[in-house]
Formats: structure tokens, sequence, C-alpha cells
């Protein structure tokens, strides 16, 4: 048997299931407490061996997409918020921006990720 998704609406989540694809979580908003727009969810990041989304990948700042920045968020430190049609976070756009700067391999980097977790004050995914 198969079951597929339908995206009608990338960046909205369906409120008959809890589960969603990542097409859907694609575009959607990510607000502050106060419902300032800090961006969107480019991209989501899943640990392979246990199937568990580690990281939302934060487009952030610049204008359509030109001159933004990418902020891997580990993915405990946002909650969808179905009022705001978006995830909310506790962080700051200066929580953000002083957060350690995502290099190419940053995905692969051990230590990088250890820092990152460590900024935002979240557990490790990693055993």
């Amino acid at each position: 048997m198969t079951i597929q998704a339908s995206v009608t609406n990338p960046g909205t989540i369906p409120s008959v299931s809890s589960l969603i694809s990542g097409r859907t979580v694609q575009g959607t908003k990510v607000f502050s407490p106060a419902g300032d727009d800090l961006g969107h969810i480019d991209d989501i990041m899943i640990d392979a061996p246990t199937g568990k989304v580690v990281y939302g990948v934060l487009q952030f700042g610049g204008f359509l997409g030109i001159g933004s920045d990418h902020y891997p968020i580990p993915f405990g430190r946002l909650r969808y918020d179905s009022v705001q049609g978006g995830y909310v976070t506790d962080l700051t756009k200066e929580d953000l921006e002083s957060a350690p700067p995502a290099d190419r391999d940053w995905y692969e980097n051990r230590e990088w990720q250890r820092r990152n977790y460590d900024h935002y004050g979240v557990p490790y995914y990693w055993p």
C-alpha cells in the first residue's frame, strides 16, 4: 500500500493529521513569541539512522532570498502554532545572528553541531 500526502499549499500544515511531509514544512514561516517574522523553513535535516528531524534550516534576512543566510536550528526549538500558521521559537534575531556560522560541511561536522546545540541550549540528538 502506498500513502501519498497531497501538498496543495506549501508552507501550511494540515489539521487532520500530525504527520506532515518535508515539502509541507518548507516555506513555513517562523515567528518570535511577539509575532515578528524571523524568516521561513528552507529545509529540514533528518538523522538517517533514527529518522528523527533534527534541524529546521531557517532562511533569514535579505530581500526576496537575495543576501539571506541559513541558520540550522535544532528542531526542538520550534513549535508549530496553528493560529500563527507557522513555527514559533523563543529565539531572537540576535540569538540567530550569534549562532556558530554554518560552513559548507556543518551537517557532517560533529564539533560544529556540538557548538550549535550548546548555543541553543538543547540536548544533543546523538548518543
